[in-house]
């Protein structure tokens, strides 16, 4: 079952002393976070609500100014908030492509059989995405399609990978 609910981002420090906030993109390029509206931020177990983010990019990072911090003491407080927004406001996935947070939680096996684990989460280095499998030991797969990643089926809940279960 898909989440309703997709985590974009987060707040990681404050900028200056007019209250703007370092944000973390998870999107691609970063700054589409800006465009997947509206943001729920979630902070220490409460929920805000942020229809229209003000983000602009600075250096090789983006800022953010909320209107609820408009110095750098309420601006602190925000630090450590999640970027959440409904999967409603994300673009649709095209043939062979998914979403990280879809792929979280399938069942990996590979092409013999021989169960894996499960996807505790995925992360990108300069070569490829690589997928993070816990099982009786944690493995660090590449996810390369066709090659290693032969097959994805969310509905079964299921990757099949070409991996030697020994490695």
């Amino acid at each position: 079952m898909r989440p309703t609910e997709v985590r974009v981002g987060e707040i990681v420090g404050v900028f200056g002393v007019r209250g703007e906030l370092k944000l973390r993109s998870h999107t691609d390029p970063p700054l589409a976070i800006s465009r997947y509206l509206p943001w729920m931020l979630r902070l220490r177990g409460e929920v805000h609500r942020v229809d229209a983010p003000r983000v602009r990019t600075h250096g090789k990072g983006l800022l953010l100014q909320l209107e609820q911090a408009m110095d750098r003491d309420q601006a602190q407080s925000w630090v450590g908030a999640e970027i959440w927004v409904p999967r409603s406001a994300l673009p649709p996935t095209a043939e062979g492509e998914y979403y990280w947070v879809d792929l979280e939680g399938l069942e990996v096996h590979t092409v013999d059989g021989v169960l894996l684990g499960r996807i505790s989460h995925l992360f990108a280095t300069a070569a490829n995405d690589v997928i993070v499998v816990r099982g009786e030991r944690e493995r660090l797969i590449p996810f390369l399609q066709p090659d290693v990643v032969r097959k994805v089926d969310l509905e079964a809940g299921r990757m099949v990978v070409d991996w030697d279960p020994q490695f």
